[in-house]
């Protein structure tokens, strides 16, 4: 029975990520991505910064898809 369905434990572990901590960090950062986001159009060196941080911001969308695919934490 234990094996019965092991990616909803995949699943749950990754759901208490998105809630602990991909989201909080995304709330604090997207203030900052905001803010940085239209002077990146006249000040090029701001672009692979705010690159960055939207990447950060997708930790979201990650942790969401790998929690609706099941998928393994590692691997």
């Amino acid at each position: 029975m234990a094996n019965l369905c092991p990616g909803l434990l995949w699943a749950f572990i990754w759901f208490l990520i998105l809630i602990f901590l991909a989201w909080p960090i995304a709330f604090l950062i997207a203030w900052l991505y905001v803010l940085l986001l239209p002077f990146s159009v006249c000040i090029s060196a701001l672009q692979s910064v705010c690159e960055s941080i939207l990447g950060i911001l997708k930790l979201c969308v990650t942790c969401t898809e790998n929690m609706m695919g099941m998928k393994p934490l590692f691997g």
